[in-house]
Parts: structure tokens; sequence; C-alpha cells
């Protein structure tokens, strides 16, 4: 994950940003206090079962909102926001073989194309360095450590697979503090899957992550398991659609939702 330095632009000021191909980068600490989200598109004949796979895995899968058929444009997330250019970097994938990264997805847009747009870590993130406790891949400058699992998701037609989980190393009493607030985020994963032996979950080597970048964990730290939002893509690469395309790890779709309204009470 990486931080920014510059003064904070608002959601919409960041998006025009992207949009324009001012900036490619990882999205992480632009506008703070706003709600960052993972994307999915899909054909409308596979969208109705990548619904139900969200919807029968919560926690991996915690849906923000759901386009429709052909329309690029998701009002209930932001002013003018057209999911065609306003993500840093996309990943284009072909019969469930990644085919391209690239800035902009105009090229390839079609008019039974579905949006799904779905909670990211990021907004629970918040809360937590909030409360005073240390990320260690944010005060490294780094993209969240993510792993593949042995926790089977629920199968839902032709989406299928196991559960990525990002990692995150912790004191005992600030994993105890993490579960009480990020319980209160079920938009944005909700609470740790999984605390301590990583072995349980069918991770075999902390030190090489498949997806993001490694941190040390300290003497006295247990590595903190969160459902991932990568989790889709591993099912999307399952079904193998025609055509699916989603964001890059890291470069995320900035809404104009606010954070802290996705907290319970």
């Amino acid at each position: 994950m990486t931080t920014h330095s510059e003064a904070a632009l608002s959601p919409r000021a960041e998006r025009l940003r992207i949009r324009a191909g001012a900036f490619a980068g990882q999205t992480a600490g632009l506008a703070p206090g706003f709600v960052q989200g993972n994307i999915a598109i899909l054909p409308a004949d596979y969208a109705t079962e990548f619904l139900r796979f969200c919807q029968a895995n919560p926690k991996p899968c915690p849906l923000l909102a759901v386009g429709e058929p052909g329309d690029p444009f998701l009002p209930g997330l932001g002013e003018e926001i057209d999911i065609r250019s306003d993500v840093p970097r996309y990943r284009i994938f072909r019969n469930g073989v990644l085919e391209s990264e690239p800035a902009d997805i105009t090229s390839v847009w079609r008019d039974d194309l579905v949006t799904f747009v779905i909670g990211c870590s990021f907004s629970f993130e918040e809360a937590l360095i909030a409360d005073g406790i240390v990320l260690r891949h944010v005060q490294m400058k780094r993209n969240v450590a993510m792993y593949r699992t042995n926790l089977p998701c629920r199968p839902a037609g032709r989406f299928s697979g196991t559960m990525v989980v990002s990692m995150r190393p912790l004191k005992a009493a600030d994993a105890i503090r993490a579960v009480q607030i990020t319980s209160r985020f079920p938009n944005v994963h909700g609470a740790p899957v999984h605390l301590g032996r990583p072995d349980v979950i069918g991770i075999h080597d902390l030190a090489t992550p498949d997806f993001g970048e490694a941190v040390p964990i300290e003497a006295d730290e247990m590595p903190v398991f969160w459902a991932c939002g990568v989790t889709p893509q591993v099912a999307i690469a399952n079904a193998k659609p025609p055509l699916a395309i989603t964001h890059l790890g890291g470069h995320m779709l900035i809404t104009d939702l606010i954070n802290s309204r996705l907290a319970m009470l």
C-alpha cells in the first residue's frame, strides 16, 4: 500500500485526475475519509450467478453497488462516476486468462456488461489507524500481503473457489481491539476470519504472499487475517467468462461514500 503526502483532494477531483491519466498508481491515502471499492465487471449472462456468489460469501464479497447492464455510471456511489475510466488500472480477462492491465476500458466496453463494486479494507484500516493501531504495510508504504487459503467459498452457478485473505501483524492486545473495531464494518469485510497459525488455513509461507507485498512479523506479534476482495477475482478466473474486468490490486474506485457511515453502531 502506498500513502500520499500531497494535500487531500475530493473523491470527484481524484476521479477526474485518474480519468485524465494524471494518476495511475495505488489509491491508498487518496481522498481520506471516503470509501474505496474493488470492482468486477461481467457479461449479463454471468451477472446473476456472480451476484448470488457475492450474496453467499458476504465476508470476502461485501457488495456496495451493482450497475445496470451496459450502464458505466454509478450515481449511488458518486457524482459522474464512469467505471470505464475512473479506476487507475484494470485487469482484463478472456476465458479466465489475464490479457492486459490497461488504464482505461472504454474500447472494450459492451452493452451487456454489469458492474459490481465490492467493499475494500481501506475503510476499516482508516478506523484502525484512528484508534492508534500501527499497520506495518502502511508504515512501510507497501501493498497489504494477500494469500490464497484452503477456506472454501460457497459456490453459485459457475463461480467457485477458495477465499483470499489479507494479513496484518498485530500484538495480541491490538488484535483484540482490531476484532472489536472491524466487526462494526460488515460492508468492508468485517472482523478477521482467522488469527494466529497460518498453516491451519493453508498458508505455508508468509514471506511469499500470492498478491501484494510481504511485511515482517515481530516476535511479539501474530498474523491476523481478514477476508479479501481479491477472492472474487479467483472465482472469476475459475468461471472463465469470455470477458471479465477487475481492478488491479490496490488500484481502487474512489467513491463519495463516507467511511464512518459504513460502521454499525
